[in-house]
This record gives structure tokens, C-alpha cells and sequence, in this order.
């Protein structure tokens, strides 16, 4: 008996003038292209890359938007100085690794949100205990700041929901809730602790956490859902709003 074929959905891949424009400014930003520099010509870009040159115009459109080049008529682009750059554009893989964080952040308000929910009907004295340190591990950082205490802030933060998603006593939630912490350290840590630094920091920001705390002392379930839910969304619309994200 012949069993129906199952495929996968294809990701849509950036955009070829995206592409073009983010590999020419990974060759600013690793200093192969220097401010002053000239940059090749509409043609040997066509070749180098094997695209055609309306994508190259594109890009090359792309990064004078963004204030990465300077157009000299009759001459050609040149690479611009660093203070001359735009800093309300976001480049194309900046926005990548955004919706890659906000997709995580998506996912991790339903999942903490459940996780949270049983916590505070299943944690112990002793869980609660090792939340409760875990969460002014997250107040000390915030008061040393983002240049002294970044990745102390951000660290504990994890530990705070960790264990929580701990406390709930269902290893789903933990193989979910690491899978998504595993992604965070391994692919996106640079791009989240950027994040954390511009907009993560601060008393409405530890309030969010103090409402989760607090349903969890409480052994309040609805709340601890709620408290859970609002705080990730939170995030997430933080992350959207910015216009500096890099």
C-alpha cells in the first residue's frame, strides 16, 4: 500500500538585491571596503556575483538609501564615512536576524506562558526559593547596568524562566523552552544581547518579571499565564518598534 508523499515547506529565499546588499556591507564592516573606497563598476559586480545588473543597480540603490554609499556622477559609488550613514534604515540582514528573534519571542509566549501557568499551581518551597534568588540575580545587573552587567542581565533572566519552566514539572515544556534558549546562545547571542542593552533594561522592564514572580508566590494560576504572556509580548513589540536595531 503506497503511503501519501509528505513535503516540507520550502522557505522563500531573500530577495537576489537583499543578498547583493548585505554581502557588500559584511565586505565594509570586516574593513575589506574602507570609507573613500571606490566600488566596482555596475559590470564586474554583475560578473563577480553572476546576477544581472538590474539587481546590482538595486543594491547598490539599497545601500545609498542607507547612506553606505556615495553616487559621484560620472565617476562611480564610493564607500561613505561611517557618521554620514543613515540610523533609521535597517540593512537586510538586520532584519533577518530581527524576525528571527521576534519569531522566537512568539513562540516562547505560549510556551512560557504555559510553563508559568502550571508553576505556580506545582512548584515546591524549594523551586520557589531558587526562582526568587534567580530574579535578583536579574535586579542586581539592572542596577549596574548595560555597560557593566549585560550578560549577567540577560544570563539570569534565562535562569529566572528556566526555572520556572523547571518548576512546572512537565519536560515538555523544558525540551521546548531549551530548545529555544539553545537557538538564542547558539545563533542569535550577539544580536540579544544588543537587544537586551537598548531596551531591556529598567523598572517597567523588571516590573514585567516582579508580575510573573508574584503569581508564582502566589500560586496563582490565571495570573501567572497572564503576567507570562504580557511580559513576552512586551518584548516582542519592543523589538519591532526599534528603528536602531543592528
Amino acid at each position: 500500500m503506497n503511503s501519501p508523499l509528505q513535503f516540507d515547506r520550502i522557505a522563500r529565499p531573500r530577495r537576489l538585491p537583499d543578498e547583493v546588499a548585505a554581502t557588500i556591507s559584511k565586505a565594509i564592516d570586516s574593513k575589506q571596503l574602507k570609507p573613500g573606497d571606490k566600488l566596482p563598476s555596475e559590470n564586474e559586480l554583475s560578473e563577480r556575483f553572476g546576477v544581472a545588473r538590474t539587481v546590482i543597480r538595486e543594491a547598490i540603490s539599497l545601500l545609498k538609501y542607507d547612506g553606505v554609499l556615495d553616487s559621484r556622477r560620472g565617476i562611480g559609488a564610493f564607500i561613505a564615512k561611517t557618521e554620514n550613514r543613515s540610523a533609521f534604515r535597517i540593512s537586510p540582514a538586520c532584519f533577518e536576524i530581527r524576525k528571527q528573534i521576534v519569531q522566537l519571542l512568539q513562540l516562547r509566549t505560549g510556551v512560557q506562558a504555559g510553563a508559568s501557568a502550571l508553576a505556580a499551581e506545582m512548584r515546591t518551597a524549594e523551586q520557589l526559593e531558587a526562582i526568587e534568588k534567580a530574579y535578583q540575580l536579574m535586579v542586581e545587573a539592572d542596577k549596574q547596568g548595560a555597560e557593566q552587567a549585560l550578560e549577567k542581565r540577560v544570563d539570569s533572566e534565562l535562569l529566572f524562566y528556566r526555572l520556572i519552566t523547571q518548576a512546572s514539572a512537565n519536560s515538555y515544556y523544558e525540551d521546548v523552552v531549551g530548545m529555544i534558549e539553545s537557538n538564542i546562545q547558539s545563533n542569535l547571542r550577539s544580536a540579544f544581547l544588543k537587544n537586551a542593552a537598548a531596551s531591556e533594561f529598567g523598572p517597567d522592564i523588571l516590573a514585567e518579571h516582579f508580575a510573573v514572580l508574584q503569581s508564582i508566590q502566589a500560586q496563582d494560576v490565571e495570573v501567572a499565564r497572564r503576567a507570562t504572556r504580557h511580559r513576552f509580548e512586551q518584548a516582542a513589540q519592543r523589538l519591532v518598534a526599534r528603528e536602531d536595531f543592528a
